[in-house]
């Protein structure tokens, strides 16, 4: 879980590294501005500081969704529990989202709530990692899309300007669901922006006069909204620590002019770690925006490093979709980078398989299928829970 910003800096900016993208393959995330990282054998160890922040992204992913009474936790605004596999960190806040829409009569009442959990703060409060890592780390970790409501926010794709007055071709623009989501307060809970903000802060003045890092990590929606937190927490306050934002499978989030003041006016910090076989790392399209001939569409913010669901040897290559911009697809692809020549995958990684195979069976290959079963580790059944898989969600 510990990432440092100060460490991002040097990884992102690299120039010494081969590359990890095949022979004559372009860039998957589309564009022409975006950095693309490259990895290679003799700094395969970077591969381990990005998979760190598995910790708090699988965190996100593997919380319950609903209680005992099969009341939907995901809509509640009362704690929940949240497993940290990093005992490092001590969880401070939990985060909330808000659609901005109102649900048609039509959604089952479980599914139409407008608010839902969507991720926490946590904070290092281990001395020896601290003294690891040289500072005191604080992360910001969000989920993927769950809920109808996030969907349908999904799909308005048009840029609005981040903030609410001027709009032209040099003010920064964002995607209309993502700022909603962002932006919109509950009825019982702030908003995301004014809960995150405020609790980083608390957080920043508590430590005052220690060494203080922020990593903000996300998958799919939470990747998104990700870029939005960094971007307001770091215009918010001259004295804010570093900040590095470590997305998993992200889709543009802004204009070009918004990319800009990220990365140059504010200083965050973005690596983008992209499947080469996501589709909705490609999403929303360039040119899509409402600006006209390329002149105000989207734009990825950041480094982009390009991991390759086909190099694995567990996962078949004709992988579908889903899998290709599952969570822990990513995860397993990540733990192989680094084993020289493109994106072939190293044979000492370590990560488990078995949740790959619980989770994706249709696209793990028969062979490890067979093995599996022989050692009482075959595919778990999965069960429908409202907000867990009741959707065809491919960040669930």
């Amino acid at each position: 879980m510990p990432l440092l910003a100060a460490s991002t800096t040097s990884v992102t900016s690299s120039p010494s590294l081969p590359s990890i993208h095949p022979p004559g393959q372009a860039s998957p995330g589309g564009g022409t501005s975006s950095t693309v990282l490259t990895i290679g054998p003799p700094s395969w160890n970077l591969s381990m500081q990005i998979s760190a922040a598995r910790s708090s992204a699988t965190a996100t992913s593997s919380t319950p969704l609903t209680t005992p009474s099969s009341t939907p936790l995901l809509f509640l605004s009362t704690p929940r529990p949240v497993s940290l596999p990093d005992r490092s960190y001590r969880l401070t806040h939990h985060l909330f989202a808000t659609a901005s829409l109102v649900p048609p009569p039509w959604i089952p009442t479980w599914s139409s709530h407008r608010s839902a959990w969507i991720g926490f703060v946590a904070v290092c409060d281990n001395d020896r990692e601290i003294r690891r890592m040289g500072r005191r780390d604080i992360v910001v970790a969000l989920r993927g899309t769950s809920t109808c409501l996030e969907w349908a926010e999904n799909l308005r794709i048009n840029l609005v300007p981040l903030d609410a007055e001027a709009s032209d071709f040099a003010t920064p623009k964002v995607e209309c669901g993502f700022r909603s989501l962002y932006t919109t307060p509950g009825d019982r809970v702030p908003s995301l922006s004014a809960a995150v903000v405020e609790d980083v802060r608390r957080l920043v003045e508590h430590y005052h006069g220690e060494q203080l890092s922020i990593t903000i990590t996300g998958h799919s929606l939470g990747a998104a909204l990700a870029v939005l937190i960094a971007d307001e927490l770091a215009a918010s306050s001259p004295e804010m620590p570093p900040i590095a934002v470590f997305s998993f499978g992200g889709p543009r989030v802004g204009n070009s002019a918004f990319a800009e003041r990220v990365e140059k006016q504010n200083g965050v910090k973005v690596l983008r770690v992209v499947n080469a076989h996501d589709f909705v790392t490609r999403v929303p399209a360039s040119f899509c925006g409402g600006g006209g001939f390329w002149r105000d569409g989207y734009e990825h913010v950041g480094k982009e490093l390009v991991v390759d669901s086909r190099a694995s040897p567990f996962l078949k290559p004709d992988a579908d979709p889903a899998c290709c911009h599952d969570l822990e697809a990513y995860l397993h692809l990540i733990d192989g980078l680094g084993g020289g020549g493109g994106c072939r995958f190293r044979p000492n990684a370590k990560r488990s398989p078995v949740r790959l195979l619980s989770q994706q069976p249709g696209n793990v290959k028969k062979l490890y299928i067979s093995k599996a079963r022989a050692l009482g580790l075959g595919p778990e059944k999965k069960t429908g829970q409202p907000g867990s898989g009741w959707f065809a969600s491919p960040s669930s």
